[in-house]
């Protein structure tokens, strides 16, 4: 018994020795991983689009109830493109508008403005300019739009008008971001113009 008493006693202390070099390990895997910084910053920065433009401003312009709004988000190679698209209770006129800025997720070199120059850049000179260009254009076969952006003045850094078959659509330059206003309904295309201006004055207050 006597000799048993010294065994049991150095089984202990090894016993107590393991635990001391297991607990800091078990410690070390419940610490849950740090959530990464470019993630934090993604959160912060999405653009609550659906803000820039309330339902009864739209209903003012339009002319129809807003019954709903649906915003959705999406990372498109180095940018992100949030959109609302405001439903109005004569659909025909709902109102759809969009945000593309930098993603700060994915650290780029090519920001909203470069991609701005190479959509429009070519546009951007006097009416002379602008002829040639498009006579270029057609001389190499290209067909790029139908018709040639209209460059519209006194809104934003930057401004052109797209024509397409339902209307067209309103490109506005601010900073390092656009936005895009589209709006449906039976109006022609210069009431269109216009009312897209007023809205999109309004929502690059709040962006």
């Amino acid at each position: 018994m006597r000799r048993l008493r010294p065994m049991r006693r150095n089984v202990l202390i090894l016993l107590f020795c393991c635990l001391l070099v297991v607990g800091p390990g078990c410690k070390k895997r419940e610490t849950p991983p740090p959530v990464p910084r470019s993630s934090q910053e993604s959160n912060r920065a999405q653009t609550d689009v659906c803000g820039l433009l309330t339902k009864e401003e739209i209903e003012a312009i339009q002319g129809s109830p807003i019954k709903e709004t649906k915003s959705s988000a999406r990372s498109d190679t180095a940018f992100r493109v949030s959109q609302c698209f405001y439903t109005a209770t004569e659909f025909s006129r709902s109102v759809s508008l969009a945000v593309m800025q930098r993603d700060p997720g994915r650290p780029t070199t090519t920001s909203a403005k470069d991609f701005w120059k190479e959509r429009f850049g070519r546009y951007s000179g006097d009416d002379a300019e602008r002829d040639k260009v498009k006579e270029e254009t057609e001389g190499k076969g290209e067909k790029e739009e139908s018709v040639t952006p209209r460059r519209i003045d006194g809104i934003g850094e930057e401004a052109f008008w797209a024509s397409n078959r339902f209307g067209g659509v309103l490109y506005v330059l601010k900073g390092d971001a656009f936005i895009s206003i589209s709006l449906g309904g039976p109006d022609d295309q210069e009431t269109k113009l216009e009312k897209s201006k007023a809205l999109a004055q309004t929502a690059l207050q709040r962006l």
